[in-house]
């Protein structure tokens, strides 16, 4: 049997789970004003006029301010010297207020109103008659549409430089933020696997990590969560009518929780029961593969570069270097942050370099058609030296865990 896989019941291990939240810092209205800072700079230095930012998770991350996107236009407007104005419906003002973290004026437009046409009044007012106008790239097709449309005297481009300039490279307070977040879920990915029996379905393993996420502090429990045994791990984002777990068969649990807005993204893969020889040396070259994109991982080097890593490692053992199956059907990591996909990605091509406070995922999944799939999943952020890993890898096939 592989130890740390088994034996347990979901009531005792809830109760072993304590509140682990107590002391983490959100982060404070002086890291917001510091965020406005360096995107002022990105303005300046892409001679861009002005930036619009969009609710969702671009308002939140450079004002603090939590409001979830709709039909109706809600968000900023950060000029190049620094000035912000909010745009807001006006039966929405009071409520903003009561979200608003960082002090600026507020203008409204009334429900038979443009706020396309009150974006150019507000650039008008700031002596901007022209030039280039960034829209966060969040931002759906329609409001895009609805301000070039409105506003012909300005050339629009994609905030995505800018915002993905800032928000990349990650403070030592957010730093801090994701470690606590994936130190939780990585308790209940133990404890979850010491729940498994045979029999077990995966609405029962869902709701025990949900429960265990909460359990350990995080009011909303789980932000996603992947369970697949059998041949259904093949198939890296689940399936629609999954099965229930057998003896001597593969598993795979994928899942994380949201704390002070950021988020954890953790999977594990291992065999309730024995696994097979062909499961082993697939479980051992997932581990290799994994390893190998983290070594490539220095600073400086290209996000492309660490994926073209990985897929060498997998070329040597007998297996795709590119995209084919069995082999590694996408790329290897994703950064995280706010959003559970952000930039950086390392994928092929990538020319982004790493640069210190960079985090992002390494998952070089291993796809083996009609039998089974394995992923590890760790992060790891990038420091002065180099990258540094916040969750401990899988030990081994026999003892994944590492007890």
């Amino acid at each position: 049997m592989t130890i740390g896989i088994g034996g347990s019941t979901a009531a005792i291990e809830l109760e072993k789970i304590k509140n682990m939240t107590l002391g983490v810092k959100p982060i404070q209205p002086e890291e917001y004003v510091e965020r406005l800072k360096k995107a002022t700079a990105l303005i300046q230095e892409s001679k861009i006029k002005a930036l619009y930012i969009n609710a969702g998770t671009n308002l939140y991350y450079f004002t603090g301010t939590q409001w979830n996107p709709s039909e109706r236009m809600v968000g900023a407007l950060l000029y190049d010297d620094g000035t912000l104005d909010y745009i807001v419906p006006k039966f929405e003002e009071g409520t903003f207020m009561k979200y608003m973290q960082l002090n600026a004026t507020i203008n409204c437009w009334e429900e038979h109103e443009s706020p396309y046409v009150l974006i150019g009044e507000l650039l008008k007012n700031k002596n901007i008659v022209n030039g280039e106008i960034a829209i966060d790239e969040s931002a759906p097709y329609f409001l895009v549409d609805g301000v070039a449309k409105a506003n012909q005297l300005y050339t629009f481009v994609n905030g995505l430089p800018i915002s993905s300039g800032c928000r990349m490279q990650k403070s030592v307070n957010e730093i801090a933020i994701i470690q606590k977040a994936k130190e939780i879920t990585m308790v209940v990915q133990r404890a979850a696997a010491k729940i498994l029996r045979p029999g077990i379905t995966v609405a029962e393993v869902t709701s025990f990590i949900q429960e265990a996420h909460i359990k350990a502090g995080v009011a909303s429990g789980s932000y996603f969560c992947i369970v697949l045994f059998g041949d259904d791990t093949q198939y890296p984002h689940g399936v629609s009518v999954p099965q229930d777990l057998k003896e001597n068969e593969a598993v795979i649990i994928d899942t994380g929780c949201r704390l002070e807005g950021y988020l954890s993204d953790i999977t594990r893969s291992y065999t309730y029961g024995i696994p097979s020889d062909e499961y082993k040396r697939i479980w051992n070259l997932e581990q290799a593969t994994q390893f190998a994109a983290f070594e490539a991982a220095k600073i400086g080097a290209t996000c492309g570069s660490v994926d073209d890593a990985a897929r060498k490692t997998l070329a040597k053992a007998g297996l795709s270097a590119d995209y084919e199956l069995p082999g590694l059907p996408h790329r290897v990591g994703h950064g995280t942050g706010l959003d559970i996909h952000e930039y950086p990605y390392l994928v092929r091509g990538s020319e982004i370099e790493l640069r210190e406070g960079m985090v992002v995922s390494n998952e070089p999944m291993i796809c083996i058609p009609g039998k089974f799939g394995i992923r590890h999943e760790d992060h790891f952020y990038m420091t002065a030296n180099g990258p540094k890993w916040f969750t401990t890898p899988m030990q081994s096939v026999e003892n994944p865990f590492g007890y």
